[in-house]
C-alpha cells in the first residue's frame, strides 16, 4: 500500500470514527438494552451493525450519483455536508443532543418497537445524517479509483467492527466512564468533527471555484 493510500485510509477511519462515535453509541446502547439478557444484546448489536454498515455503504456508493441526477454537484454537497457536520459538532460540544437524536428520545422510541436494532439503533443512532453525508464525501474523494473505493469500504468496516465490539462491552464501559467521562469524550470528538467540517467546506469551495 502506498503512503498516499495509507493516509487516505487513516483519514477515512478517523472521519468515520468521530462521526459514528462508537463510544457514545455503546453508552446509549447500554441504556436501550438495560432489560435484555446477554444473548439478546449480542443479537441486537449484530443486526444493528450489519444494517448500519449496509445503509452507509449503499448511501456512500450511490448517494453521489443520486444527487447528480438532481443536479447537485459534489462541491455543493461538500459545503452543505460541512455545514451539517458543524451543527452536529456544536451539539456535541455543548451537549445539547446530536442530529442523530438525544438519549432520551432514543429511549422513548425504543419503547414503541419490539426490534430496536433497526430503529432507533441502526437508524438514526449509528447510520444518521452525519454518517451518510461523510460516506458520500469520502467516496467523492476517491474520484472513482477502485482501490481507493475499496479502502473507504475497509475503513467503514473497521469502524463498524469497533462499534460492534463497543456495544458488546457497553455495560462495563458505561460504568467505567460514567457521565463525566462520556461528556468529556463527546466534547473532544465534537471539536474534531468541527475541524473535519471545516475541511469539507474548504475542499468544496476549492472545487467550486477551482482554487
Amino acid at each position: 500500500m502506498s503512503t498516499a493510500l495509507a493516509v487516505d485510509v487513516l483519514y477515512a477511519v478517523v472521519a468515520l470514527f468521530v462521526i459514528l462515535d462508537p463510544v457514545g453509541t455503546a453508552i446509549i446502547f447500554a441504556a436501550l438494552t438495560a432489560g435484555d439478557d446477554a444473548s439478546k444484546r449480542r443479537s441486537i448489536a449484530r443486526r444493528a451493525s450489519v444494517i448500519s454498515f449496509l445503509v452507509l455503504l449503499i448511501f456512500g456508493l450511490a448517494g453521489g450519483a443520486f444527487l447528480r441526477v438532481l443536479g447537485i454537484g459534489i462541491p455543493a454537497l461538500q459545503i452543505a455536508g460541512g455545514a451539517l457536520l458543524f451543527l452536529s459538532a456544536k451539539d456535541m460540544v455543548t451537549a445539547k443532543g446530536e442530529l442523530r437524536g438525544s438519549e432520551q428520545a432514543l429511549l422513548a422510541a425504543s419503547m414503541h418497537t419490539d426490534d430496536i436494532s433497526v430503529f432507533p439503533l441502526a437508524i438514526p443512532l449509528i447510520a444518521g445524517p452525519g454518517g451518510m453525508t461523510t460516506m458520500v464525501l469520502l467516496h467523492a474523494r476517491t474520484h472513482g479509483t477502485p482501490l481507493a473505493v475499496v479502502m473507504v469500504v475497509i475503513a467503514l468496516g473497521l469502524v463498524m467492527l469497533v462499534t460492534f465490539i463497543g456495544m458488546l462491552v457497553a455495560r462495563p464501559l458505561a460504568k467505567l466512564m460514567g457521565e463525566t467521562g462520556s461528556s468529556v469524550v463527546g466534547r473532544v470528538l465534537g471539536i474534531v468533527v468541527a475541524a473535519l467540517a471545516a475541511q469539507f467546506v474548504i475542499e468544496g469551495v476549492r472545487s467550486a471555484f477551482s482554487i
